[in-house]
């Protein structure tokens, strides 16, 4: 179901429309009886998976209730559960689950490793797909328009591939947004936004991790379709589009005129469409992406962490009034939260796919740390989160951290905040949302414009530790601004880390720095790492940058300045 005829089916628009909008209003009538939900989905859980290795050894059969289960069960991160997942991933049945995993999606951890999240069809159908569907709703519902043709969407994460690596018992083990759904679990419906466009399936010959040119000869595709929506979920996939059509502006122009695809005859030349290409250019005297596709609606990708910062200039490129719509908070290991309605940053407790717990992101994940339900949940707070399915993960510390923005229902919505990973270099135990929310705290009280920030803790000799920020600009700054923004973002992270002021007054970490850099180097070191051959999926944001030789490429691009 992966076809362009399937998205020009008035029969298929309309079943996957009542799909869509079916799933989402069973997840909003399901809030009105979580605590009901909640329970039911452990219950579940535990027997179905009673007879399994993990639920012999942790007593599923005699387990009641969630106190019972928190007694039984440790919390757990990736590493604890390794050992059983490579077990499954071998061949070996019956290990964390009762049915075998269909396929392993696969997730960069902040080591870098990739993990083998199992994904088993219990999971697909009881946890994964009535979120799935439900996060399109907004999209569907307010711009119905972008399914009117198959290529009215730019899916920037899909990437289907041929002969998938797979692990030892022959699974593939692949990205989420590289399976087909339809095929793999019977899901016909399941085909995304943009699949059915002419770059769903590229026509010409790539190599697998060339994933730079893949990229190139979608958005050469699509320069010459009528693109309504962009698709990313991955926001940094999307803020790097317009430095992308800017930088191959040339390239596509040409093979536009010449009818070319990579360089291989593709279709009739177009001159015309290459004329008016080139007219905008000059009328404008760059390319951006509103103005070779004038009727753009919608940007889908996450709207909060490092986005925050940079998606309202972002929404510039792209047009006035384009919506950015909430990506889902979740994870390759399951679902947290779903936008239900027009909120720009948090959707609701998905209550009907997993078990959840919670704990105060301030507090350290240990195995034996006491967690909180969705009901002890507090407006304006950020949590780590816990999450137990029908998949075989149980009591899993999946490494987001979110903020609770408000209850519907007694039931709180949920904003991605950033990863849990802490930078501690004297105690102050810094986390992602923290120092955004200092950093958007300083643009503001400067009225400066932060495209991008990343900082590492630099360690010179006979001195005190001290954070350093390397900070992507739009236009230049004064020497007395840039010096003002270290002054205010440094007494900002002192406000939202107690722990970092403490250090501070203590004398055990200088001041923060600012290092400026030009408003593209984030976007060229993302072109870069792409580039290198990860898929652009897992080139996300990071924060924290400690690793020398990627700070260097980052803030060593041309252009750089110090402040």
């Amino acid at each position: 179901m992966n076809s362009a005829e399937s998205w020009t089916d008035p029969d298929r628009l309309r079943r996957y429309r009542e799909r869509v909008l079916g799933e989402r209003r069973q997840l909003a009538d399901a809030l009105a009886h979580a605590a009901d939900h909640q329970q039911r989905v452990l219950a579940e859980l535990l027997e179905y998976n009673a007879g399994t290795g993990y639920g012999r050894a942790h007593s599923f059969g005699s387990i009641r209730t969630l106190d019972d289960f928190r007694k039984a069960v440790p919390i757990n991160d990736y590493a604890a559960l390794a050992p059983w997942i490579e077990r499954m991933a071998a061949g070996e049945s019956n290990v964390l689950s009762a049915d075998d995993p269909a396929v392993y999606f696969t997730s960069s951890g902040t080591t870098g490793a990739h993990k083998k999240i199992p994904v088993t069809p219990s999971f697909m159908r009881r946890t994964f797909f009535p979120f799935y569907y439900a996060a399109w709703a907004p999209l569907i519902e307010h711009h119905p328009d972008v399914l009117a043709r198959p290529d009215a969407v730019l899916n920037l994460k899909h990437d289907p591939v041929s002969a998938p690596p797979t692990t030892a018992s022959g699974h593939p083990h692949v990205g989420a947004s590289q399976v087909d759904f339809g095929a793999r679990f019977g899901e016909t419906l399941s085909a995304e936004p943009g699949t059915g466009a002419p770059w769903g399936t590229l026509p010409v010959s790539v190599e697998r991790d060339d994933h730079l040119e893949k990229t190139y000869l979608r958005l050469r595709l699509a320069v010459q379709s009528d693109v309504r929506c962009v698709i990313g979920i991955n926001p940094a996939m999307v803020a790097a589009l317009p430095y992308q059509l800017a930088l191959w502006w040339p390239r596509i122009v040409k093979e536009i005129r010449d009818g070319t695809l990579g360089g291989l005859p593709h279709t009739r030349p177009a001159p015309e469409r290459a004329a008016e290409l080139e007219r905008l250019a000059e009328r404008f005297g760059t390319v951006r992406p509103a103005h070779v596709w004038p009727h753009m609606r919608a940007l889908f990708c996450w709207t909060t962490g490092m986005a925050s910062l940079y998606l309202p200039r972002l929404r510039e490129e792209f047009g006035v009034g384009v919506a950015a719509l909430p990506a889902p908070v979740a994870a390759s290991e399951g679902p947290v939260g779903v936008a239900l309605d027009r909120h720009g940053s948090a959707g609701s407790l998905v209550v009907t796919a997993s078990a959840y717990e919670f704990l105060d992101a301030d507090e350290d994940v240990r195995p034996d740390a006491p967690t909180l339900t969705y009901r002890e949940l507090e407006p304006g707070r950020d949590y780590h989160v816990v999450f137990s399915h029908i998949g075989g993960l149980y009591r899993y510390a999946v490494g987001d951290v979110v903020r609770v923005v408000d209850h519907v229902e007694g039931v709180p919505r949920l904003e991605y905040a950033g990863r849990s990973t802490r930078s501690d270099a004297a105690g102050e135990r810094l986390r992602d949302s923290q120092v955004l929310r200092a950093l958007a705290t300083a643009a503001g009280g400067t009225g400066l414009d932060v495209r991008n920030a990343a900082c590492r803790v630099e360690r010179p000799k006979g001195a005190a530790p001290h954070y350093t920020f390397a900070v992507a600009a739009r236009g230049p700054w004064s020497t007395p601004e840039t010096d003002r923004f270290a002054a205010l973002l440094d007494t900002a992270i002192g406000r939202e880390a107690p722990a970092y002021r403490a250090a501070r007054r203590a004398g055990r970490l200088g001041p923060a720095r600012v290092r400026r850099l030009d408003g593209e180097a984030f976007l060229r070191d993302w072109h870069t790492s792409v580039a290198s051959g990860i898929r652009p999926t897992q080139v996300k944001d990071r924060l924290f940058r400690q690793d020398i030789a990627q700070w260097e490429r980052l803030t060593g691009a041309p252009g750089a300045a110090r402040g």
